[in-house]
């Protein structure tokens, strides 16, 4: 296996440039598509290294249920320098895989007991309006068809608080932000993009730059919508200085600080409609950035790859008939 063990583990860093510059020469659309697929390709090589570099570790141990020609000096040869990284994997893919539960646990559980609060409320294709004084609205994304289970629709929720807030025009703009989060099916790229920064702490920026992304792309959903660019960033504004911060592992809501700074989304609403293209310009800082991720990314690929065959064809040949 060598150094191309190693490598996933380090490349994202490769993805940190194109994560902060991405916003200023993309569409949020693309930019949320990219960096999602960037971190999810670089987090599942980084977890497949990882679980590489633990069987080496593993068969290193006493009392191990692998062959016990997998710890063999031929294979330790073959392998240098990973056995003791091989052993030290062993708590880092736990632990990486522990976060992934339980941040996929959290987000279910906050969606189930989203979905029963509103069960109780009459179904329809509206928004729910909730008896609170305190503003705020959220989109909660649907759940498919279980045994013993019916599928539950996507809905918005809204408080009374935030629509005594708004203008009918601005809850328009509301509405359609909301929208566009489950039209869009935000809540998969936030999921995606939190479970890589589970497994490799290098892509929590891109975590960050995702999450603001959509709310950009919700934003600029809306503002399509509703055909009005000021009015979508002036309903931005307004309700950002009546909502508090609300849980990142919560709901997409509509005006929260977290995921995205509502100043730079108000910025961007007052200026130009961002460019559709799905590549900035080459010659751009943007665009070698996303030149550098790119192959970044590549290799990460290709050193999993790499690693896994070598790993593989050597515990063949050690592996006792």
């Amino acid at each position: 296996m060598g150094v191309f063990v190693f490598l996933p583990l380090v490349l994202p860093l490769t993805a940190l440039p194109i994560a902060r510059l991405a916003e200023q020469h993309l569409h949020p659309r693309a930019t949320t598509r990219l960096l999602t697929l960037l971190a999810a390709v670089l987090g599942l090589c980084n977890t497949l290294c990882l679980g590489l570099l633990v069987v080496v570790g593993t068969a290193q141990l006493r009392g191990n249920p692998l062959p016990d020609g997998w710890s063999d000096p031929e294979v330790r040869a073959a392998v240098p320098s990973a056995e003791v990284a091989g052993v030290a994997a062993i708590p880092l893919l736990a632990a990486a895989l522990i976060v992934c539960g339980a941040a996929l646990r959290r987000h279910r559980r906050i969606r189930a007991r989203t979905h029963r609060a509103l069960d109780v409320l009459p179904a329809g294709t509206g928004p729910v309006v909730l008896p609170d004084d305190e503003p705020y609205a959220y989109a909660v994304p649907g759940t498919p068809a279980r045994p013993g289970r019916p599928a539950r629709p996507g809905r918005i929720a809204v408080s009374r608080g935030m629509l005594r807030s708004l203008d009918g025009d601005e809850r328009r703009a509301l509405f359609a932000h909301e929208r566009a989060h489950l039209r869009c099916r935000h809540h998969r790229y936030l999921l995606a993009i939190r479970l890589a920064g589970c497994v490799n702490p290098l892509l929590l920026p891109l975590r960050s730059a995702v999450a603001f992304a959509t709310e950009r792309w919700a934003d600029e959903e809306a503002a399509q919508v509703v055909g009005d660019r000021r009015l979508t960033a002036r309903a931005v504004g307004k309700a950002a200085l009546v909502t508090r911060p609300a849980p990142a592992a919560g709901p997409a809501h509509f005006a929260a600080p977290e995921p995205g700074p509502v100043p730079r989304r108000v910025a961007a609403l007052l200026g130009p409609v961002p460019p559709a293209r799905h590549w900035p310009p080459a010659l751009t800082p943007a665009g070698l950035a996303a030149l550098v991720a790119a192959a970044g990314t590549a290799a990460s690929a290709v050193s999993a790859l790499n690693a896994a065959v070598a790993l593989f064809v050597v515990l063949k040949a050690a592996t006792p008939l």
